[in-house]
């Protein structure tokens, strides 16, 4: 949540020094929190970036002074125009009730469009491209950085290069292992360590700039645009690399609701930007100067004994990176959960304190699964860097097209500011789009393939979802005839509560029928209760739940609406002491009430709505989806499964 940011900057901020100095405190812990984590990725950019420049098309970038000096100034104005403008000026704007990323933003674009499915359809369908290619992000950060940082080792001890593939798989399994036990404990280490990272990294550029002042001139923006000029076709295939100076952008905005939109700012002017500015120019400098040292700038610019050193903190760095990404596919997966995007995975708690800390068995596994297999694919972080692009730029341009429709629908910007922003962003970013698309064949349909998976599944179980609860409305039949003819024939009532957790209140859930068939009682007390999931992050307790008679109140029977943002956990326990505290004449008892949950099993048919093969993985999905008793967090002991077929 980012309420520390938003108290300690608001403009009622006490003016007492000693609550100046708490506010200032809580500021600086927020940005170092952020340093740890939102900075990782973008902060071991330099390991591969300007190496990978040079490396494209065999050499078609020389290490000539046109070219050095006009990729580093494609690299410093690529990061400034669309990190430090774009991102920490206009998109950390566009917040989701404090929270960010593209899931949040497309939630929040079609919570603007209410009024015109059609159009609010086409945007959450871009949500989903964009979620899509962060989880190819998500599986090649953690391959790339770590490689990368590990093949120091060729610079540092060339006798051992050999170990560098086991070696990195080493780390990477041990970082998906330990994913188990949360980042809780360690979480307060990535700051300091990434302090030292950043200040090590800008520290060895600047001891090359001091060597070479003339490299200052590559801030200019002339030599980028002449190196476009003189050389169009080795430019557009550069920018396809530049581009890898910008990577981790979209952890900025995806961790703004964790920390709050200054302390990310504060951490990025004053310490991350000016610190991998100096590190390009070193590297450019470096090249210059010793034009071999292409093979690896990034080691061969820091004296040769602290190589090791800095391969050490260069794999922290790196497991911090990957961390960052990892846990961001663990949220994103849940957000996607509580839209219906995904079906229900089994989420665990790690933290005691922060509702984000958690932990999806299934989609780290998944995920370790697959980066294992792109390590083994592409061996080497200059291979890998071809891939990598294209969930990049990809997602740029989604989050840039969402931003203009929220600038446009929610804060009614006039047309020549929605013109001039997407002037100053668009193109950019398409160029650096179609640069990497000419690499498909080369890797870059390593994250295409990954993205075109999700959204066929969460496509899929969207189509397939709609499918069976039209069915299961059908076969659950009306629940106010339902209860007409319980109370017609007089069914015993038995002592206690009963609770029946369902999606609606017209329909009458299966449990609460076989109930009623097989054992001939009703509860006392029978509460009906349905989680829904709204377009924003969360829900304060005191709107979170309401309570309906049904007209039966009489007769103890009782409708609870649970609601929940997207980054909640949908605890249905929770909700009904609340609801018991605001309705006593309930009259229900939570701490020894029963659940009864219908418990569907879909059966795959030939009818029409979905293909023969969407309709097995939407199966398939179905039959591994999480246990709800756990998901919706009901008691073992007190909870009741019934099973029920559903056609689909």
């Amino acid at each position: 949540m980012s309420e520390p940011a938003h108290h300690s900057d608001s403009p009622t901020a006490a003016h007492h020094p000693r609550q100046r100095h708490h506010a200032s405190s809580g500021q600086l812990a927020l940005a170092l929190g952020a340093l740890g984590v939102a900075f990782g990725d973008i902060g071991t950019s330099p390991l591969y970036a300007i190496q990978t420049v040079f490396a494209i098309d065999n050499g078609a970038v020389h290490p000539t002074r046109s070219d050095v000096l006009g990729v580093v100034s494609l690299a410093f104005w690529a990061i400034t125009l669309i990190v430090s403008i774009k991102y920490l000026l206009f998109i950390l704007r566009a917040d989701n009730d404090g929270e960010g990323g593209i899931m949040a933003m497309s939630a929040l674009v079609r919570r603007s469009w209410r009024g015109a499915p059609a159009k609010a359809a086409l945007f959450v369908t871009l949500g989903i491209v964009g979620t899509s290619l962060f989880y190819g992000d998500s599986v090649i950060t953690p391959a790339i950085s770590v490689l990368s940082a590990v093949e120091g080792l060729k610079v540092a001890a060339p006798g051992i290069s050999n170990l560098v593939l086991p070696i990195s798989l080493t780390l990477i399994a041990l970082l998906f292992l330990g994913q188990r036990f949360g980042t809780q404990k360690v979480g307060t280490l990535f700051g300091p360590i990434m302090v030292v990272w950043f200040t090590s990294i800008g520290v060895a550029g600047l001891h090359q700039v001091v060597r070479d002042p003339a490299i200052l001139k590559g801030l200019s923006p002339t030599y980028a645009v002449l190196f476009i000029a003189d050389h169009p076709y080795i430019a557009f295939v550069a920018m396809g690399a530049v581009v890898l100076a910008v990577t981790g952008a979209e952890a900025l905005y995806a961790d703004m609701g964790h920390f709050g939109r200054n302390p990310i700012r504060r951490a990025w002017f004053f310490l991350v930007f000016p610190a991998l500015t100096l590190n390009y120019l070193g590297q450019s400098s470096l090249i210059l100067h010793s034009p071999t040292a292409i093979s690896n700038p990034f080691f061969l610019l820091v004296p040769h004994w602290s190589r090791i050193p800095m391969v050490v903190l260069a794999s922290a760095s790196t497991i911090i990176a990957s961390q960052a990404v990892i846990s961001g596919a663990f949220s994103v997966s849940r957000q996607a959960m509580q839209l219906g995007l995904l079906p229900r995975l089994t989420v665990r708690h790690t933290g005691s304190h922060e509702a984000g800390q958690i932990y999806v068995p299934a989609v780290n596994w998944l995920l370790f699964t697959a980066v294992v297999g792109v390590c083994l694919k592409f061996t080497t972080s200059a291979s890998l860097a071809t891939a990598y692009g294209v969930a990049v730029t990809g997602t740029f341009v989604i989050n840039t097209t969402l931003f203009l429709v929220v600038a446009y629908a929610i804060w009614q910007w006039q047309s020549w500011k929605l013109v001039l922003a997407g002037l100053a962003f668009l193109p950019l970013e398409v160029t650096f789009f179609s640069a990497n698309i000419a690499k498909v064949l080369s890797g870059g349909w390593l994250p295409l393939l990954l993205a075109f998976c999700v959204v066929t599944t969460m496509l899929t179980w969207g189509r397939g979802r709609s499918i069976v609860t039209a069915n299961r409305n059908e076969l659950e039949g009306d629940l106010a005839t339902f209860i007409r003819d319980v109370n017609s024939r007089h069914v015993p009532r038995v002592r206690g509560t009963a609770v029946f957790p369902h999606p609606n209140n017209q329909t009458t859930p299966f449990a609460l029928r076989a109930n009623v068939t097989h054992n001939g009682v009703l509860h006392n007390h029978v509460v009906i209760v349905s989680a829904e999931t709204e377009n924003v992050p969360h829900i304060l307790p005191a709107e979170q739940v309401t309570v309906d008679d049904l007209g039966y109140a009489d007769d103890g029977i009782f409708f609870v609406t649970a609601r929940f943002g997207f980054q909640d956990a949908p605890d249905l326990p929770a909700a009904l002491r609340l609801a018991a505290a605001k309705h006593p004449e309930m009259g229900i008892d939570v701490d020894h009430a029963s659940y009864f949950l219908s418990r569907i099993r879909i059966q795959r048919t030939s009818a029409p709505g979905m293909s023969g093969w969407r309709k097995r993985l939407f199966v398939g999905l179905a039959r591994n989806a999480a246990n709800p008793a756990e998901y919706f967090r009901l008691p073992n002991d007190r909870t009741v499964v019934v099973g029920a077929d559903v056609p689909v």
